[in-house]
Parts: structure tokens; C-alpha cells; sequence
């Protein structure tokens, strides 16, 4: 998700006539023979809302803010064996994925007009390994739950 969304700044076309990402709305303009950039009132000519786009960075960059406070509660899960930290993780897990999927799919929605599968760069590849990563990680979080200390006098600490 760092790579897509942060490296290649969410563009998720990138070629010489061509340029679309959460940020770049660019098409290749034949009378002046370069690319032109769009903003929000010739997009909305185009057919893209301005709440629909909003809502899908929202989404996708929602999703990579909330991937970042995963690790914490899943190691104090795995250190104190509590349940509650656990089911920290997996509601930050099961958001994040939702929010991934969601952003992702609403902005191809109103994209694909101009963006087909085999113009698509290899961030969003990586967005697509990010949102199956994510589910893997989720089914391992609820499929192996922390363990419960035998004897909570004599914690260790991780």
C-alpha cells in the first residue's frame, strides 16, 4: 500500500497519454498534442463526482492509516493473552479491508471508461496484494487467538 499509495503518489495509470490516479486525472489532448489535467469542474463534465472521487481516497487512504495501528494491539494480544486487544485488531483489520476494497472499486467505477485492466501499473497490482494480505491476515488473527498465560503471576514479557 506505501508503494502504490504514497511512491507512485496513487496513480494508478501512469503512461505517456495517459495518466489517472486518486490526485492525477490526465488525457491525452490530440489538437495540442500533450496531456491535459483535468480538475473538479471539467471532471464532473467527464461523468467523475466530486463526492464519489472524495469518498474513494477516503477509502483506499483510510484503509492505509488504519493498517498502520495493526501490529501494536496484535503483539499485546500475543504478549498478555487478551481477547479484547485482539478484537482491537481484527475491527482495525476488517475496516481497513473494507475501506481498501470499497475505495478501490469506487474509483475504477468511475475510471473505466478511460482505464482498462491491461493499462493498469503495477501499483495497482500492489493495492490488490495489499487487500488480499489484509484478508489473509484477518482470517489468521481470528483462526489462531492469543493464548491464555497459565499462570498470570508469573508473566513474562515479550
Amino acid at each position: 500500500m506505501f508503494y502504490a499509495l504514497l511512491w507512485k503518489a496513487g496513480n494508478l495509470a501512469d503512461l505517456p497519454n495517459l495518466r489517472i490516479g486518486f490526485y492525477n486525472f490526465c488525457l491525452w489532448k490530440e489538437d495540442t498534442g500533450s496531456l491535459q489535467c483535468y480538475n473538479f469542474p471539467e471532471l464532473e463534465a467527464l461523468g467523475v463526482p466530486q463526492v464519489g472521487l472524495a469518498l474513494a481516497r477516503l477509502g483506499v487512504y483510510g484503509a492505509l492509516v488504519l493498517m498502520i495501528f495493526v501490529p501494536l494491539p496484535l503483539l499485546l494480544a500475543q504478549c498478555n493473552g487478551d481477547e479484547g486487544e485482539q478484537q482491537l485488531a481484527v475491527g482495525f483489520l476488517v475496516a481497513s479491508s473494507v475501506l481498501l476494497a470499497s475505495g478501490l472499486s469506487l474509483f475504477l467505477s468511475y475510471v473505466w471508461k478511460w482505464v482498462r485492466l491491461a493499462l493498469l501499473e503495477p501499483s495497482f497490482l500492489a493495492l490488490c496484494l495489499a487487500q488480499a494480505l489484509l484478508i489473509f491476515l484477518l482470517m489468521a488473527t481470528i483462526m489462531f487467538p492469543p493464548q491464555e498465560k497459565k499462570d498470570k503471576s508469573k508473566r513474562e514479557s515479550c
